[in-house]
């Protein structure tokens, strides 16, 4: 089973996450997306396979969002400004075959892993 993380190694719940995946026997691919960005076609795919629309992953309280006046935009602008800003992203992402899920909290990534 191929298992992808995208990680902040500052974040604890991404972290944990990292921790949870790894106690369940799967050395995981480790994407760090702040060092390499996110493109418009990889944000696409992570939504789609997570089914959720790019403002349930809009970390919406995290500078620069609201001086974005993201908190009422559309999914395009939403998007635009993730590629701009990588922080703006809910981590961690983890993928697990065709499937996706934002693990906070870190637990949910237990059920993403049964699924795969």
């Amino acid at each position: 089973m191929t298992v992808t993380i995208y990680h902040n190694p500052r974040c604890s719940k991404s972290r944990q996450t990292l921790e949870l995946i790894r106690e369940a026997g799967i050395e995981p691919e480790i994407v760090e997306y702040l060092k390499i960005g996110w493109t418009e076609a990889l944000l696409k795919d992570l939504f789609a396979k997570a089914e959720i629309p790019a403002r349930e992953a809009l970390r919406a309280k995290q500078a620069p969002a609201p001086e974005l006046g993201l908190t009422k935009a559309d999914d395009a602008t939403i998007l635009a400004a993730m590629i701009t800003h990588p922080v703006l992203v809910e981590r961690p992402i983890v993928v697990v075959g065709n499937q996706a899920a934002i693990c906070r909290p870190p637990e949910r990534v237990s059920d993403l892993l049964d699924k795969g």
